[in-house]
């Protein structure tokens, strides 16, 4: 069974904490930048789950074939997975806001476990629900950000 990814962001967060006892005090400008990376992450992340309730179609992480909808608009038209990149980037901004190499560790496996644990089980699932649909958004949208990857 996996856990829920806001569980895994989480456990993230926390050992983040744990790997940086005693960092550097928060500077003020290092404080604006992991605010504005937080806020943008939050925002991209809100939007796109926003589409999805907009469209009727679940939330839902652990029972992605549930899904009754494929949802490639907004957020969803520049990341198949907006809603962990999200996550990624506040656990980012959190890294940037301790103000230690270290704290990016947890980022790191946090992004390895979604993109090979869950969306490699949501990807098996909407392919099965929206066969060629799903093969032409994937074919056109990247995974995470940046160039298609599959």
């Amino acid at each position: 069974m996996r856990p829920p990814p806001p569980l895994l962001a989480i456990a993230a967060g926390l050992a983040q904490s744990a790997l940086t006892k005693g960092a550097r005090p928060l500077s003020a400008s290092r404080g604006v930048a992991a605010m504005a990376l937080a806020a943008g992450s939050a925002t991209f992340a809100a939007a796109a789950a926003g589409q999805f309730r907009r469209r009727g179609t679940t939330l839902e992480p652990i029972n992605p074939a549930l899904a009754s909808v494929l949802v490639t608009t907004g957020a969803n038209s520049v990341s198949r997975n907006p809603m962990y990149v999200g996550l990624a980037g506040l656990l980012a901004a959190n890294a940037l806001r301790l103000g230690s190499w270290r704290a990016l560790l947890p980022v790191v496996a946090f992004t390895w476990v979604i993109d090979r644990v869950q969306v490699a089980a949501e990807e098996s699932a909407l392919l099965a629900n929206f066969g060629a649909d799903y093969e032409a958004y994937r074919a056109t949208v990247p995974r995470w950000l940046g160039r298609r990857s599959l």
